[in-house]
């Protein structure tokens, strides 16, 4: 890295390690304990927090000390953060879930972080009499319901429970609520916006629903034609907020198509409103998948699939699982003689493509359904093969 750091003039660059070796403990060793606090102002840069494209290719999310420190506070209220708080910190710090939204709560109320590198099951179910408040994915609770001391017990200091970064099955939203006696609380939210919904921490928690607009955050569902869809009706989720980015870092292009006339943020899922004026995830506009909080893009597994001897043509679609919120699932059309084995596919997978981008079940076809205009529905994949 560092090679690359040098030829683009990045003047700074330090390692850190699981086990605390690297350069940047030793660098901060040799500055002073006092220092003067660098101001800024709300627009200036805080970080740039690198996703995916629906290309695959990365784009850096611009975001500012404004776009964070709204989020943050917000959150706070919302969520009820209070002195005395403990958290119970099991998530990666490499995206906004575990990096600012559980982080920055915990600094804002002056709370006590149980830090772990990475989530344990057995070591969650230890910790949790010990914590007030815990931020997971879903596979987090699913593996929390398959350990045998998981009870309300183990949950009897807790007062919050938030979920994000995939979807919350209903099934493991009421299998929680009937071991611990405590609801999850789920939400919604972006690299690119921080938090965006909530469901109520002092209301009703709706299973299948990320909740309601966060104070300061508009929310809109539209039509192809921009226009507002009504309760129950399924269209883009588009957002707009002091939480929302400025843009992609030297992406002006892109930026430009991802926000309307009026500033509103084109998020690429599509949702729906329920009479209550909860928002409901409903699928991405363009196919993304989500697994146990990870983003998968069809796209770079088709690729491999695609290069494969007797594979004619593939597509790769996400279907509903307790585990990971969605499994990563792969028909493939054989060509005319060919004989394709699973097993075999996802043994040469695994040697290319990190693991949990490996199909979970691969599907052989004579061929894959298309529309008038020769395009793959995958809609009616997902029908099929989400039984």
């Amino acid at each position: 890295v560092e090679p690359i750091a040098r030829r683009h003039g990045v003047p700074h660059l330090f390692t850190l390690g699981d086990d605390r070796t690297g350069t940047l403990l030793d660098a901060a060793a040799r500055e002073a304990d006092r220092f003067a606090t660098v101001r800024s102002r709300a627009g200036d840069l805080a970080c740039i927090v690198y996703t995916s494209g629906t290309t695959g290719r990365s784009k850096g999310a611009m975001l500012s000390h404004g776009n964070i420190g709204s989020n943050a506070l917000v959150l706070h209220y919302t969520w009820r953060w209070r002195a005395g708080d403990v958290l119970l910190h099991m998530l990666p710090i490499f995206h906004v879930h575990g990096l600012f939204v559980a982080i920055h709560g915990a600094l804002l109320s002056g709370s006590r972080m149980i830090w772990r590198a990475k989530f344990d099951a057995k070591e969650a179910v230890r910790l949790l009499p010990q914590a007030t408040v815990f931020m997971g994915v879903p596979t987090m609770y699913v593996r929390l319901l398959d350990e045998p001391g998981f009870d309300a017990n183990a949950c009897r200091n807790m007062r919050l429970f938030v979920s994000g970064s995939a979807p919350l099955l209903p099934d493991t939203f009421r299998q929680f609520e009937a071991r611990t006696g405590r609801r999850i609380l789920e939400r919604y939210g972006m690299s690119e916006t921080a938090m965006l919904t909530s469901n109520s921490y002092d209301g009703n928690r709706v299973a299948g629903t990320v909740g309601l607009p966060l104070p300061g955050v508009e929310v809109r569902v539209v039509d192809e034609r921009g226009r507002a869809c009504g309760t129950g009706e399924i269209g883009a989720i588009q957002v707009r907020g002091p939480n929302v980015f400025s843009g992609y870092w030297r992406m002006s292009g892109t930026t430009s198509e991802e926000f309307t006339e009026d500033s509103f943020f084109r998020t690429g899922d599509m949702g729906r409103w329920d009479a209550n004026g909860y928002l409901s995830i409903v699928g991405r506009s363009k196919d993304l998948i989500i697994t146990g909080g990870y983003n998968v893009y069809p796209k770079e597994i088709e690729s491999y699939l695609d290069e494969m001897d007797g594979v004619a043509e593939s597509a790769v679609i996400g279907v509903p699982h307790r585990d990971f919120g969605e499994a990563v699932t792969a028909v493939v059309a054989r060509r005319p003689g060919a004989t394709l084995d699973e097993e075999a596919i996802v043994a040469a997978l695994k040697g290319r493509i990190a693991a949990f981008k490996v199909p979970k079940r691969v599907y052989v076809v004579d061929e894959l359904p298309r529309n008038a205009m020769g395009k793959v529905q995958k809609n009616l994949l997902r029908e099929r093969y989400s039984a």
